[in-house]
């Protein structure tokens, strides 16, 4: 089954997403300077990862959790 039709694989693949792009551009800030287009995508995706980043932890932790145990 694909991701985008079954939500908790959805969510996987949003925070997963979003958590890479943060890591991308603190360690490649040159990467994701555009902020339209395709890349524009995933620069927004990281500055909610910055932003949000309690929130993300949150989120990645409990979606480990429900994938270990659930």
């Amino acid at each position: 089954m694909s991701a985008l039709f079954n939500f908790h694989s959805f969510l996987t693949v949003v925070l997963l997403v979003i958590c890479t792009c943060t890591f991308l551009k603190m360690q490649f800030p040159t990467i994701l300077e555009q902020k339209t287009g395709f890349r524009g995508f995933f620069w927004k995706a990281a500055r909610i990862g910055e932003r949000l980043s309690p929130w993300v932890a949150v989120g990645c932790l409990s979606m480990g959790v429900s994938i270990i145990f659930f």
